[in-house]
């Protein structure tokens, strides 16, 4: 698997993420084989969060094992310092390790999280205190939502953050504006030698249905030629250092089978086969809260 420089921290992540949000809810067993795929697939970045049902405590048992083989991200959603402290150690322990590569603040989406979590008292201080200690190597920074360029952008001049986790689709790079907020946002990740990792690859749009059929909030492709073609579409931008699988076990194949198939993808072919999407839309019209 091709793997990309992660910014400032100079390590060669594979450009497939672990996204471990898939783990939230299934057994050990589950977990252990999906895991255990990622690997042979050749990938050595795991990103999971403290608000992914029970991920963390899934990758904990294989870290004994593969720590030092494996770049190793969590995020925190709390906002205010003390909580968000607790919220790291918790982590920690979980995850059955003494460090993380990486600690995100999570889900901030517009500069009213932003300011929660920049501002006096908030989880930056707590993030800081972290890599101070020796817990964590670095801090970065996520977020869903239409104003989540913008609001990372501005992250930026406000501290240092070595990553940016953000959204980008062929449906969202579409729209004229969230697209100038993006390239503004990926300008600056490179100005700056940020690692810019890239959630949603795969998004077709947000459920229509009940019957979710993937444990995924949002509708993904599950087709191979669509995962292929938009995966493809996502890591032809030079900028880009990774992007994160999907929250569910079961679409790990196709991202695989996507990598390793998306140097037979020409541009022109790309814009064909997701042009003729049917009601492919952004899935930030309707979150879950």
């Amino acid at each position: 698997m091709e793997t990309r420089r992660l910014g400032r921290l100079g390590h060669q992540s594979s450009v497939l993420i672990y996204g471990a949000a898939a783990l939230a809810e299934v057994t050990q067993e589950v977990a252990d084989q999906s895991i255990q795929e990622a690997l042979d697939a050749g990938i050595n970045h795991f990103d999971t969060a403290a608000s992914y049902g029970e991920a963390e405590l899934r990758l904990g048992p294989w870290m004994p094992r593969i720590r030092d083989q494996i770049f190793l991200a969590t995020k925190t959603g709390e906002r205010e310092r003390e909580a968000a402290w607790v919220s790291i150690n918790n982590s920690l322990e979980r995850l059955q390790t003494d460090r993380l590569d990486l600690i995100q603040l999570h889900a901030v989406g517009d500069l009213d999280e932003l300011d929660k979590a920049t501002g006096s008292g908030g989880a930056l201080e707590a993030a800081i205190r972290a890599r101070d200690e020796g817990m964590v190597s670095a801090i970065g920074i996520t977020g869903h939502g239409h104003d989540a360029p913008a609001t990372h952008r501005e992250a930026l001049k406000r501290f240092p953050f070595e990553t940016v986790l953000t959204p980008l689709n062929y449906a969202l790079g579409r729209d004229d504006d969230y697209r100038a907020a993006w390239d503004d946002l990926a300008a600056e990740t490179q100005r700056v030698d940020a690692g810019l990792m890239i959630i949603k690859t795969i998004s077709r749009r947000n459920w229509t249905e009940e019957d979710h059929r993937y444990t995924t909030w949002y509708e993904p492709f599950d087709e191979q030629e669509k995962v292929s073609a938009a995966l493809a579409w996502v890591l032809k931008h030079p900028q880009v250092t990774g992007i994160a699988t999907a929250g569910e076990v079961s679409l790990l194949r196709l991202l695989v089978e996507a990598e390793r198939d998306r140097g037979n993808w020409t541009d022109a072919r790309m814009a064909e086969v997701l042009d003729g999407v049917v009601a492919y839309a952004s899935p930030f019209v309707a979150m879950p809260i």
